[in-house]
């Protein structure tokens, strides 16, 4: 595997390494990266691909935790929280969001739920946004039997969170299907029925963010992925389609991205399989290239780079 980090090592303390360009990190694979502004840092939440080579599917165990006040040095943190850290769980540690609301870190993660057919999405608490994370309610949050606009097993995944200025919360998720609801003032329940969001050509890994009074939910479409969104003025809709946001991602059939703000800079975090020497398509790595707003609001089209922010390009 090719390097573009260095000072990387091994070990359960946290361990530092400086980015190179894309991918950020390139001493494990990395995938489906879920990122959080909090106390002047970016927390950096991905899950972790160790398929060994042959295996042409996703192996992902336990979720990983980066952080950062530059974006380009970077501290590794122990691992934060493992599917198996949800009992009721069976393993698959796929894509989460980690939010933080009243001094606590609420973790959304999807998971294969260990009795209920399919993937389920269940939540986890913090006092830090490193850790350590406990299960929050000892059961799943969302479950397959709960949400029916499709049939698979696989609708339940790809947790996105977001609070309002009201301070109402809102969990968005799903695959094929898109589904949101609103959550009890605690975060660990459900507050009120699942709706779906009517989006052309929804996949999967839906992201909502805010700025300037706009709603944006970006979505992977189609197979292989591309990035798309729509923008709303109100959380409940309607939304308005607004087309590509990030083509497909090389070497990657998926594409899973997260949209931040830090230090007056827009950044567009996603994966690709840039240094997969192993074939496939599971076997992802983070990235990070500038993201630039239209004076109405609409979004640019991400320039995937090689270098990726460390020269500066995350300028709006």
């Amino acid at each position: 595997m090719n390097m573009t980090a260095s000072h990387v090592k091994s070990g359960n303390a946290d361990t530092s390494f400086v980015s190179k360009g894309n991918p950020v990190i390139a001493h494990k694979y990395t995938a489906d990266p879920a990122a959080l502004v909090y106390g002047g840092k970016v927390y950096l939440y991905t899950g972790h691909d160790v398929a060994p080579p042959g295996k042409e599917f996703y192996e992902m165990h336990e979720w990983l935790c980066f952080s950062t006040s530059d974006m380009v040095h970077w501290e590794e943190h122990p691992v934060p929280l493992k599917a198996k850290d949800f009992a009721w769980a069976k393993g698959d540690a796929w894509a989460s969001q980690v939010i933080e609301k009243g001094g606590k870190f609420y973790w959304y993660a999807a998971v294969e739920h260990g009795s209920i057919r399919g993937k389920a999405i269940g939540v986890a608490v913090g006092d830090s946004p490193t850790g350590p994370f406990k299960d929050a309610r000892g059961s799943a949050l969302v479950t397959n039997d709960m949400t029916t606009a499709t049939s698979i097993g696989w609708d339940d995944i790809d947790p996105s969170v977001i609070i309002d200025d009201d301070g109402r919360a809102y969990l968005f998720w799903g695959n094929t299907k898109c589904y949101y609801a609103r959550l009890k003032d605690n975060m660990t329940e459900l507050d009120g029925s699942i709706q779906v969001v009517d989006l052309p050509a929804f996949t999967e890994a839906p992201w909502i963010h805010r700025k300037n009074g706009w709603y944006y939910l970006s979505y992977a479409s189609g197979f292989p992925e591309k990035i798309v969104y729509a923008m709303s003025k109100n959380i409940n809709g309607p939304w308005r389609y607004k087309g590509i946001l990030n083509e497909i991602a090389g070497n990657s059939n998926t594409n899973h991205q997260s949209i931040i703000d830090f230090k007056g800079k827009s950044y567009f975090i996603y994966h690709n399989g840039a240094i997969n020497t192993n074939g496939g398509s599971f076997r992802r790595s983070v990235c990070i290239d500038a993201l630039k707003y239209n004076k109405d609001g609409t979004l640019q089209r991400v320039v995937m780079t090689s270098e990726g922010v460390s020269a500066g390009s995350g300028k709006n």
